[in-house]
């Protein structure tokens, strides 16, 4: 009998053991997943959030816009139809 009793004694001591170790392991892999999460969570939000944006830029006055456009129309960037559409938009605004 006295056998059986260490047999089991040892037996509950090596259970509890590996349980202990198991649950260590368990909150380590939880812990180190939740860093990744979080960092990733971090990456997303970084690059989901769109920069912000300084004082608005001064709108530039037409006649320069219309010069620079007529630029492009004579170095044969923008077709006749091109120039006056972009032309259209300018004035419109």
């Amino acid at each position: 009998m006295p056998g059986l009793l260490r047999g089991l004694a040892r037996t509950a001591a090596i259970a509890g053991t590996a349980t202990a170790v198991s649950n260590r392991v368990s909150r380590r892999q939880g812990q180190r997943w939740s860093r990744q999460e979080d960092e990733q969570y971090a990456q997303q939000q970084q690059h989901d959030t769109p920069p912000p944006q300084s004082a608005a830029a001064p709108a530039r006055d037409a006649v320069t816009q219309l010069k620079e456009l007529a630029e492009l129309k004579a170095q044969g960037v923008l077709t006749d139809a091109e120039f006056e559409a972009e032309k259209a938009k300018i004035l419109a605004s």
